[in-house]
C-alpha cells in the first residue's frame, strides 16, 4: 500500500507519486480529462489502468490500487450523471476496501484505506441524494460521519467534503434555511486548500440566495465560484454554472436571458452526454416554453426530460417533471391528467420525505379549484369545493410561511415571505369568498401574533408528534411518517463560538414560531386561532407552526373602566381588518381594502413625508408637501379614510362614545400601513378619529415580555427619571448629520422648564446641579444607561438621533440609537466614526452572542415602565415583517408603554430655517415636553391624544405650519 496521502482529489492538475509508473502518470492525464469535461477520454485511461492491474499479482495493495482507480471512475460518473455505472463503480471500490479492512497496515497505510472509505461513502450518499433517496444518503453520511474521527485530517478537506453534501441534502429537502446556514459556517471554516469544496459550497449558497429570492447575492456566490473553477481549470463546472445562472434568471423573471442560457447549457451536456444536467435543462426550458405559449414543445420537453429522469433513476426530479406536466395538463383541460401526474409528483416527494414540495402540490390543486370555481357554477357545492380548497391551501400556506424560521437573519426571512406572499393571498381569497368572519378574525389573529425572539437555536424543523387524523375532508389524501427516521441523524443546528459567534451575531436576529393564539381573553383551555389547520400543516409536513406559548388573543386587563375596540390589519395583495370590542362594548366587524386604493392612498402619504433617506431636501420638500398645507392634508385625510377605513366601524364608535363616553381604539398597523397617522384620518367630512376616540398602536403578542424584569415591575415614585437630552455623539459636531437636535445647551427655556420640574420633583438622572447641564452631556453611553436602569427606574426619556433600519433590507433590528458610545465599545453594529450606536439588536441579545457568559439585552437594559423614544422614525419597527426595532425592542425589555415616531421628524431648526418662523417657536420642544406630560399622567395614551387634538384644533383654525400634523401626528403610544 503506498505510504504517502493520495492528494488526487485536491490537486490542480497534478498527483502526488503514488504507485510508480504507469499509474502516477495515467492518473493525473485521467485528472486532466476530468477537468476538462473529457468524460470519454477519462474513463478510458481509467479502464487500461484497471487491466494493467489485472496482471499484477494479487495483494492488499493491488487491491487498494483498484479501489481507488473505481473511486475515481464513480467521481467522474457521477459527474457525467452516469448513475448506473458510478453505482457498479462505487459497489467495487467499496467491496475490494472491506476485503483488506483486516490486512496488515501501517499507520500511513490505514489512513490512506480510511480516506477512501470516506470517498466511497461521500460518493455513495451522492448518489442516493441524486436519485432522490434522502434517508439512504443521509444513513451514509452519517456512517461517514462516525469513521472521520479515526481519520487525520489536520486541514478539514473530508470535512468540509462531508459538509457540504449534508447541505446538498438540505437543499434537496427544500430546508433552505438550515440549509444556508450550515454552508455558510463550513465555507468560513473550510481551508483554502479544499479547491473543490470551497467552489461547490459557494454554488450552493448562490442556488440557496436564489430560491429563496436573493438574486443580487446568488449572483455574487457564483461569481466568486466561478473565479475558482477557472483557476483549477474545471471546464465542466463552468458549464454546468450557465446552468445555475439561467436558473437564477428564471426566478428573477428574465425569461429571455434564462432561455438563453439554458440553451447554451443544454448543448454542452448533450455533446458530453450528461444527461441527468441535460434533464434538468429540459425541464425548465418546458416552462419556459409553456410561458411562450408553445404547449406543443413544452410537452415534448417535458416528455424528454422526464423520461431521461426516469431512466436514470432520479425519481424526484423525475416527480417535479410530473408535476410542470400536470399544470400543463390543467391548462388544456385534462382533468383526470392534472390529477394523475400530481397525485404521482406528490407520492414521491412523500416518500422521499420532501415535505416543502408536498406543500407546492397541494397549493397549485387548491389554485386549481379556485380557477374551477371561477370557471364554473357549482351550485350547492359550492361551500364544499370552498372546504376542500382551503383544506389544501390553509395548512401549505402555513407550512410555507413557517419555512422563513429556518433562516438566520431577517433579510432572508423577508425575502422568504415574498415567495409565500400567493400562497397567502389565495387563502385570503378563499376565505372572503366563503364569507367566513370567524375564519377571518383567526386569520388575522395568527398573522399579526408576530414572530418570537428566539436566544436559543431555531426549533422549527423539530419533528411534530403523532398528531393522528386531525384534519377530516381533506381533499389531498394525508399520510403518516414516523417522525423518529425524519431527523434522528446526526445532522442538527451547528453551534458556533469565540469569532464565529461575533460573525454570526452580525447577521442577524434568529426567531422562532409566532405564539398559539387562544381565542378567549379567559384563561384556561380554549381554541386556538386556526388550530385544525395548524395541526394539518404541523401533521402533512413536518414542520412546527406555531411555538409551544399559547396568549390570549386580547389582554384586557384594566380595561374594563372604558370601552375599547381592537383592530387588526393584514397585508395579503388587498388590506384586511378585524375588530371586537370590550370594556363595556360589545360587538366586532370585518374590513377589506382593495389593494390598488390601499397602495395609492398610502403612496400619497409617503409623498407627504419625510423620506428618511432624502436629507435636507426631502424635509424640503415634506414643508411643501401635503401634510403642510390645511386644504391639501384635509384631502389627504380624506383620501386614507376612504382607503383604510369601514364607515361601519366609524358609526360603532360613535353609538358607543354617546353611550358610554369616549373610546380607546388599539390599532395594530401591518407593515404596509404602519406609517399612517390613523388619529388624522377624516372619518366624516372633517371629523377625524382622534375627534370621536383615543387611538394606541398595539405591537405583536409575541413581544410581550415573558419574564417582566425586576427593574420593570418594582419601579415605583420614588425611582428616579431617565432623562437622555440630546447626546453628544462622538465624532459629530453640532451642525453636522449626528449633531444637536435641540440646540445649544441653555437655549430654550421650555425645555430648560422640563428639566427643572422633574429636578423639583424628585430624583433625575444622571445628577445635574443646574437644568442646562441635562444637555448635550459626554458620559451618556450604553454602559451608563445600563447602570441606572439597572437600579430602577419609573420612566425613560430620550430625545435624540434615531437610525432607522431600511425596509427593503427586512432587518428592523439594525435601527439604532445614538448614545455617547464611542467605537471601541463592544457592540453589535459598526462603528460610524469614532462612535458605535446602540443598536436594537443590542437591546435584544446583549452579550449573548459575544460571550460565553453572556447576559440577554433584557438584563442589561431593562425597560421602565415608560419610554419615550423622540427621533426620527423610532417607531419605524411596524413598517417590517418582523418588529424587533428599538421601541419594540423596549417592549420586549419590560416597557409597558414606548412613545415613538413613525417618521423621521422635523426639528425645530427646521421650521425655522424652511417654513420661516422665528427662534421663539420651537414646535419640537413643544412636542417633547407634551409627551413628558404625558408619561407623567396616569392615562399617557388620553393625556397626549388631549395635546394631539388640540394641535388639530389649532391647524383647523389658523393653518399654521407650527401645528400641522408634520410633527404631531408622528408621535404615537406603541403598548403590547
Amino acid at each position: 500500500m503506498p505510504d504517502q496521502e493520495d492528494d488526487t482529489t485536491d490537486g490542480v492538475g497534478s498527483v502526488t507519486p503514488l504507485y510508480g509508473e504507469p499509474f502516477d502518470s495515467g492518473l493525473a492525464r485521467a485528472e486532466e480529462h476530468h477537468l476538462n469535461a473529457e468524460v470519454a477520454a477519462a474513463i478510458a485511461v481509467y479502464d487500461e489502468l484497471l487491466t494493467l492491474t489485472e496482471s499484477l499479482e494479487d495483494s492488499p495493495d493491488v487491491r487498494f490500487l483498484r479501489a481507488h482507480l473505481l473511486a475515481n471512475v464513480a467521481s467522474v460518473r457521477l459527474a457525467a450523471t452516469d448513475f448506473v455505472s458510478a453505482q457498479d463503480a462505487i459497489d467495487r471500490s467499496r467491496a475490494l476496501l472491506d476485503g483488506i479492512a483486516s490486512a496488515p497496515m501501517g499507520p500511513r497505510g490505514r489512513q490512506l484505506w480510511l480516506e477512501l472509505v470516506l470517498r466511497t461513502l461521500i460518493a455513495r450518499a451522492d448518489l442516493l441524494r441524486r436519485t432522490g433517496q434522502l434517508d439512504e444518503a443521509l444513513a451514509c453520511l452519517d456512517e461517514a460521519a462516525l469513521r472521520l474521527p479515526e481519520f487525520d485530517d489536520p486541514d478539514g478537506l473530508r470535512t468540509s467534503e462531508l459538509g457540504l453534501n449534508r447541505v446538498h441534502l438540505l437543499m434537496d429537502r427544500g430546508a433552505w434555511g438550515t440549509a444556508e446556514e450550515q454552508a455558510s459556517a463550513l465555507l468560513s471554516t473550510t481551508p483554502e486548500t479544499a479547491v473543490e469544496t470551497i467552489p461547490r459550497l459557494l454554488v450552493a449558497l448562490g442556488l440557496i440566495c436564489s430560491s429563496t429570492g436573493r438574486f443580487d447575492a446568488a449572483e455574487d456566490h457564483f461569481a466568486r465560484a466561478e473565479d475558482h473553477f477557472r483557476l483549477s481549470g474545471d471546464t465542466g463546472e463552468q458549464q454546468t454554472l450557465l446552468a445555475h445562472r439561467a436558473y437564477a434568471a428564471l426566478h428573477r423573471g428574465e425569461l429571455d436571458l434564462a432561455e438563453r442560457l439554458f440553451a447554451e447549457a443544454s448543448a454542452f451536456f448533450e455533446r458530453q452526454g450528461w444527461f441527468g444536467d441535460l434533464a434538468v435543462c429540459e425541464q425548465a426550458r418546458a416552462f419556459l416554453a409553456g410561458q411562450r405559449g408553445d404547449d406543443s414543445g413544452a410537452e415534448d420537453l417535458l416528455a424528454a426530460s422526464l423520461e431521461r429522469f426516469e431512466r436514470l433513476g432520479a425519481s424526484i426530479a423525475a416527480a417535479d417533471s410530473m408535476l410542470l406536466g400536470a399544470q400543463h395538463a390543467y391548462a388544456r383541460g385534462d382533468i383526470d391528467e392534472m390529477k394523475r401526474l400530481a397525485q404521482g409528483a406528490r407520492d414521491v416527494y412523500q416518500e422521499r420525505a420532501v415535505y416543502e414540495r408536498c406543500a407546492q402540490v397541494d397549493l397549485m390543486l387548491a389554485r386549481t379549484l379556485e380557477d374551477n370555481l371561477n370557471r364554473t357554477d357549482h351550485g350547492d357545492r359550492e361551500r364544499e369545493s370552498i372546504d376542500n380548497a382551503l383544506s389544501l391551501a390553509l395548512p401549505a400556506a402555513l407550512a410555507l410561511e413557517a419555512a422563513r424560521y429556518d433562516f438566520a437573519t431577517a433579510h432572508a426571512r423577508s425575502e422568504w415571505l415574498r415567495l409565500a406572499e400567493d400562497a397567502v393571498r389565495l387563502v385570503f381569497r378563499l376565505v372572503m369568498r366563503r364569507q367566513d368572519q370567524g375564519l377571518l378574525f383567526e386569520l388575522a389573529e395568527h398573522r399579526c401574533a408576530g414572530a418570537s425572539l428566539a436566544l436559543n437555536p431555531s426549533t422549527s424543523t423539530t419533528p411534530v408528534e403523532d398528531l393522528a387524523s386531525v384534519f377530516p375532508n381533506a381533499a389531498m389524501k394525508t399520510y403518516w411518517h414516523d417522525a423518529n427516521d425524519e431527523d434522528g441523524h446526526a445532522n442538527g443546528t451547528m453551534t458556533l463560538g469565540g469569532v464565529a459567534a461575533e460573525a454570526a451575531a452580525s447577521a442577524g436576529l434568529r426567531v422562532s414560531p409566532p405564539p398559539k393564539v387562544r381565542m378567549s381573553a379567559q384563561p384556561g383551555p380554549g381554541r386556538v386561532a386556526l388550530q385544525e389547520y395548524i395541526a394539518a400543516a404541523e401533521f402533512r409536513y413536518r414542520r412546527r407552526i406555531v411555538h409551544e406559548e399559547e396568549v390570549p388573543f386580547w389582554i384586557t386587563d384594566d380595561m374594563t373602566s372604558r370601552p375599547v375596540v381592537q383592530i387588526r390589519l393584514a397585508d395579503a395583495g388587498d388590506l384586511f381588518m378585524t375588530w371586537t370590542w370590550a370594556g363595556g362594548a360589545r360587538g366586532f366587524g370585518t374590513g377589506h381594502g382593495p389593494g390598488d386604493e390601499v397602495d395609492r392612498a398610502v403612496g400619497a402619504l409617503a409623498d407627504a413625508l419625510p423620506g428618511a433617506g432624502d436629507g435636507a431636501e426631502g424635509m424640503r420638500r415634506a414643508f411643501t408637501g401635503a401634510l403642510a398645507e390645511h386644504g391639501s392634508e384635509h384631502r389627504l385625510a380624506r383620501t386614507l379614510a376612504e382607503a383604510l377605513w369601514p364607515e361601519g366601524l366609524t358609526a360603532q364608535i360613535r353609538q358607543v362614545s354617546e353611550r358610554a363616553g369616549r373610546p380607546l381604539v388599539r390599532i395594530q398597523p401591518s407593515p404596509r400601513v404602519a406609517q399612517v397617522p390613523w388619529e388624522l384620518l377624516a372619518v366624516d367630512d372633517d371629523v377625524r378619529l382622534i375627534d370621536l376616540a383615543d387611538v394606541v398602536t398595539t405591537a405583536p403578542a409575541s413581544l410581550r415580555p415573558r419574564n417582566p424584569s425586576a427593574a420593570a415591575t418594582k419601579s415605583a415614585d420614588a425611582d428616579p427619571v431617565v432623562l437622555v437630552l440630546d447626546p453628544r455623539v462622538p465624532g459629530f459636531r453640532a451642525d453636522s448629520p449626528l449633531g444637536s437636535v435641540l440646540g445649544p445647551p441653555g437655549s430654550d427655556p421650555e425645555l430648560l422648564s422640563l428639566v427643572r420640574r422633574h429636578l423639583d420633583a424628585g430624583a433625575v438622572v444622571p445628577a445635574v446641579a443646574t437644568p442646562a447641564e441635562a444637555f448635550r452631556r459626554t458620559d451618556l453611553d450604553r454602559d451608563w444607561l445600563s447602570g441606572v436602569l439597572r437600579e430602577g427606574a419609573r420612566r425613560l426619556l430620550y430625545v435624540g438621533h434615531v437610525s432607522g433600519a431600511p425596509v427593503e433590507g427586512g432587518q428592523s433590528e439594525d435601527g439604532t440609537l445614538h448614545l455617547s458610545c464611542a467605537a471601541e465599545t463592544v457592540g453589535l453594529t459598526e462603528p460610524l466614526r469614532t462612535h458605535r450606536p446602540l443598536s436594537a439588536k443590542d437591546l435584544l441579545l446583549g452579550t449573548l452572542p459575544l460571550r460565553a457568559d453572556g447576559e440577554p439585552g433584557a438584563r442589561i437594559w431593562p425597560a421602565p415602565a415608560r419610554v419615550a423614544l423622540i427621533g426620527c422614525e423610532s417607531g419605524g419597527d411596524l413598517s417590517f415583517a418582523e418588529s424587533f426595532g428599538p421601541a419594540t425592542a423596549m417592549l420586549h425589555n419590560g416597557a409597558e408603554l414606548v412613545t415613538a415616531t413613525r417618521w423621521v421628524l422635523p426639528t425645530s431648526f427646521a421650521f425655522h430655517r424652511l417654513a420661516q418662523l422665528p427662534e421663539s417657536v420651537r414646535p419640537l420642544s413643544e412636542a417633547v415636553v407634551a409627551v413628558d406630560a404625558a408619561h407623567e399622567h396616569e392615562d399617557p395614551v388620553h393625556r397626549l391624544g388631549r395635546w394631539q387634538r388640540e394641535q388639530l384644533d389649532r391647524w383647523r383654525t389658523d393653518g399654521r405650519i407650527e401645528h400641522s400634523p408634520l410633527l404631531w401626528a408622528a408621535l404615537t403610544c406603541i403598548v403590547v
